[in-house]
């Protein structure tokens, strides 16, 4: 008998041990959270200061290129690849696409050597260039065949496009047609994430002309406003890991964890009932 109730003891103490280690608190689930120094929201790389950084355009990136003359003929060889079914697909778009882009068919898309070929005006080189300064490289083409103050051009982004994987309710690959996209409205376009997901140590993996690099980002913790990682940039891979009680198989609430570990100590109490 007294076995039976030391048994009993230490299968109370087990199922209350398990429900405060497996349960997912409310601290691991709230997003941008005053949380203290210690917590930094990059752990992978070095320190960046925090400032908006400049976004360079990329090899097979797809940009927006309008260019409009005083010239009626040059307006219509230019409207080729970009004029009113560009407007017409947008308005389709509802402002975001699954996978492609909307700007595929009617964009530019840098080649691997980062240059993008314009009606009349031939090959630009635009990698490495921010939009500002691709208008310019356009507009110096231009100004060979049209004089100056007589024609308009516009060089943006052909939407933010990024990509979703791991613990979001709807993984993929999105564009969104937005200039600035932050990766709040990033993760709301996926679905939010679920509740298993790790928000305190996600994976973003940046493009650069160079090359590529990774990120650990603490969403938990609200200083990610101030980070450069608060706006999404185009081809951003956001990874997001799952918690441990996902691999344990345990409950997520605290209900449906004492549910499992109560039916555990039941079982565990009648076998040994039984066997003894």
């Amino acid at each position: 008998m007294i076995q039976k109730q030391n048994l009993f003891y230490a299968l109370s103490i087990i199922t209350v041990l398990g429900i405060f280690s497996s349960c997912i608190s409310n601290k691991r689930v709230i997003y941008m959270q005053d949380i203290p120094e210690k917590n930094p929201i990059t752990q992978i790389g070095e320190l960046v200061p925090v400032n908006t950084e400049e976004y360079l355009l990329q090899y097979n990136d797809v940009v927006e290129i309008n260019i409009t003359t005083s010239d009626p003929l040059l307006n219509t060889l230019f409207d080729i690849n970009s004029g009113g079914n560009q407007g017409r697909m947008m308005m389709g778009g509802g402002g975001m696409m699954n996978g492609g882009d909307i700007f595929y068919l009617s964009g530019y898309t840098l080649n691997d050597d980062g240059i993008v070929e314009l009606p009349v005006i031939g090959k630009v080189k635009m990698v490495g260039l921010n939009t500002e300064d691709a208008k310019i490289a356009i507009e110096n083409e231009l100004k060979k065949i049209v004089r100056d103050n007589e024609y308009f051009v516009r060089v943006r982004l052909g939407g933010i496009r990024y990509s979703a994987l791991g613990e979001f309710t709807r993984p993929g690959k999105y564009t969104i047609l937005q200039n600035r996209v932050t990766i709040f409205e990033a993760i709301a376009h996926a679905g939010d994430l679920t509740i298993q997901a790790k928000r305190d140590n996600i994976m973003l993996i940046r493009q650069y002309p160079e090359g590529s690099k990774a990120y650990r980002v603490n969403l938990n913790d609200n200083k990610i406003m101030a980070s450069e990682f608060y706006f999404i940039r185009p081809n951003d891979m956001i990874y997001v890991e799952p918690m441990k009680v996902r691999e344990l198989g345990t409950g997520v609430t605290f209900l449906q964890t004492l549910q499992v570990l109560t039916s555990l100590a039941t079982l565990a109490l009648l076998v040994y009932t039984t066997t003894n």
